[in-house]
């Protein structure tokens, strides 16, 4: 009797997974044949089978939950792998002054927004953080899918997409640690032993990466996929466990991988990377209710729109600064305007904050509006 039972569970179990994911495979074909991103159409199904949706899908939580949190390792290692060690430095020489700039004009609206719905200053500090960065993934398909990869302009935005990426280690463990609280010397620590483990992390990726791809690189593609999400999890736990993001963990894994074993790691992890990625975006979708979005739809268009503006300045200023002319600055602009993996990590972050539900509300309709606008706007700068 208990085996029938349990195999009855299991049997309802990969039903409903299945449904969904076969859901999700229709989903991301459809954005394919529009020439959009699927993370908006992601989100859509997720709010629309999540709490208060319009049919709620009764799924394994702890199994969607896990699942979700691989999702966010994969996506975060995958950008890693998209920088090599000569990019990161070049980034890192060129690309502070607009990084600077990118900062202070899309992070501050958000912040300034957070604080006139009266959230508390750590919640709107995340919504600053949800404006502030860009869509690496979104913005590394767009510039793919419209052969601008060789572009002189190119390098503007992969500049700005480094610092971004960096400033992440930095901004994830910091407010993990404020959103933890504790006394004040409680809260230095954290964040003391948080930078201290980014920076070690970062200089072992950096200095012994290319042992670590040597050694990864003999085997066969199975060892090879088997050893690099080991080492994703192992990285991610370690982090998560000193109070660091384990994504920034799994970010700095992909830094650290270079070359040829770089290259099969990415052919071989993107499969999974997509089936866990669009599991993260579902949940976190999953977990809102629509009516939620529908109070702060007017303030998620408004954010949009200031911030598509503001992304548009910061890429001219950055494509003005390495002499690219007024169509390159605009192109620049146009393609740092959607939003995606990160905003929904931040935004992901403040769940349990006393203004967490109205932040994970904005911050959904807002990726929603410019991961559709940020494509299209981009496809038609040319």
């Amino acid at each position: 009797m208990i085996i029938a039972a349990g195999s009855s569970e299991a049997a309802l179990a990969f039903l409903e997974v299945g449904a969904v994911v076969l859901g999700l495979a229709i989903l991301a074909r459809f954005a394919g044949r529009i020439g959009i991103t699927a993370v908006p159409l992601y989100l859509l199904a997720g709010l629309a089978f999540g709490d208060g949706g319009i049919a709620q899908i009764d799924v394994s939580e702890d199994f969607i939950s896990l699942a979700a949190e691989i999702g966010v390792l994969l996506l975060l290692f995958a950008l890693g792998l998209e920088y090599t060690e000569s990019e990161l430095k070049d980034g890192l020489r060129t690309g502070v002054p607009p990084g600077l700039v990118d900062m202070l004009a899309n992070g501050l609206p958000g912040v300034a927004l957070g604080l006139l719905l009266g959230w508390d200053p750590l919640a709107a500090t995340l919504l600053g953080g949800v404006t502030w960065i860009s869509s690496s993934g979104v913005i590394s398909k767009v510039l793919a899918d419209l052969g601008r990869l060789a572009n002189r302009e190119t390098p503007a935005i992969l500049n700005l997409l480094v610092i971004e990426d960096l400033a992440m280690a930095v901004y994830l463990p910091v407010v993990a640690a404020l959103i933890v609280g504790g006394s004040t010397l409680a809260t230095i620590t954290s964040v003391g032993i948080a930078l201290v483990t980014v920076s070690v992390i970062l200089l072992a990726a950096l200095r012994y990466g290319r042992h670590l791809s040597k050694l990864l690189g003999g085997g066969s593609d199975e060892s090879l996929l088997l050893a690099v999400f080991g080492i994703i999890l192992l990285v991610a736990g370690g982090a998560q466990s000193l109070d660091v993001s384990g994504a920034i963990g799994a970010f700095l894994v992909g830094i650290a991988l270079s070359g040829s074993a770089a290259e099969r790691a990415n052919r071989l992890i993107e499969p999974l990377r997509d089936l866990f990625a669009a599991t993260f975006f579902v949940f976190f979708a999953f977990q809102i209710d629509p009516a939620d979005i529908v109070d702060v739809a007017l303030p998620a268009l408004a954010l949009a729109v200031v911030t598509a503006g503001t992304k548009v300045a910061t890429g001219w200023y950055a494509g003005q600064r390495i002499g690219v002319g007024k169509k390159g600055r605009l192109r620049v602009g146009t393609a740092l305007i959607a939003r995606g993996e990160f905003s929904i990590v931040i935004a992901a972050l403040g769940a349990d904050l006393a203004d967490g539900p109205e932040l994970g509300a904005l911050a959904a309709g807002y990726v929603l509006v410019t991961a559709i606008v940020g494509p299209l706007a981009a496809k038609l700068a040319t």
